[in-house]
């Protein structure tokens, strides 16, 4: 259990921060990086979700974007976990392939109640999925700095597999939004010429 009595510590004062084993780092290590996009999604999300608490239609979508917060914030302890073994145990937190299957069968079945695309989407369509294209594009980001670190130090392959489907769940869930609000914007190759 997590307990906070005392925000402020000074060990950071340094310029580095700790990770779940005790060791430091820098607060520019390539780790530390990943986490704080993570992080960032997360608070994206929880924007977009504000977005849609009110809407009674929107309830299962909250339900599952507060799973996904829950998820991200897993995501970041298991990033902050140094080592190669990468199996969840009572002092370490892992991303774990039910996780990702989860999104994977969110995505499926959300995909299977849209129509096919014919073109590349604009974010917008409503104030719901324009932040929720934010989150999606932060997310990507978030997997881009996962990558880099994972150049340098052990990462786990399930949590790289989790944050690139977060940001497919997250196109599709905008989509889903838009669908019963005022639609997609979509792309009009060269309309501007």
């Amino acid at each position: 259990m997590v307990k906070l009595n005392k925000i402020y510590t000074r060990t950071g004062d340094d310029g580095t921060t700790g990770l779940v084993d005790g060791s430091r780092i820098s607060k520019s290590d390539a780790r530390l990086h990943a986490i704080g996009e993570v992080d960032e999604a997360n608070c994206a999300i929880g924007v977009a979700v504000e977005c849609l608490e009110s809407d009674p239609k929107a309830t299962a979508l909250v339900r599952d974007l507060r799973r996904i917060q829950n998820d991200l914030f897993d995501l970041g302890a298991d990033i902050a976990t140094p080592g190669s073994s990468f199996e969840p145990s009572p002092m370490e937190l892992r991303i774990i392939p039910a996780q990702v299957k989860w999104l994977e069968d969110t995505i499926d079945r959300a995909n299977e109640e849209l129509p096919a695309l014919t073109s590349f989407i604009l974010p917008g369509g409503s104030i719901p999925a324009a932040h929720m294209h934010m989150a999606r594009a932060i997310s990507r980001r978030a997997e881009r700095a996962l990558v880099a670190a994972s150049q340098s130090v052990s990462i786990n392959p399930n949590a790289l597999e989790y944050i690139n489907r977060l940001s497919d769940y997250l196109f599709v869930l905008c989509r889903v939004i838009n669908a019963s609000r005022n639609g997609d914007v979509m792309w009009v190759p060269g309309a501007s010429r």
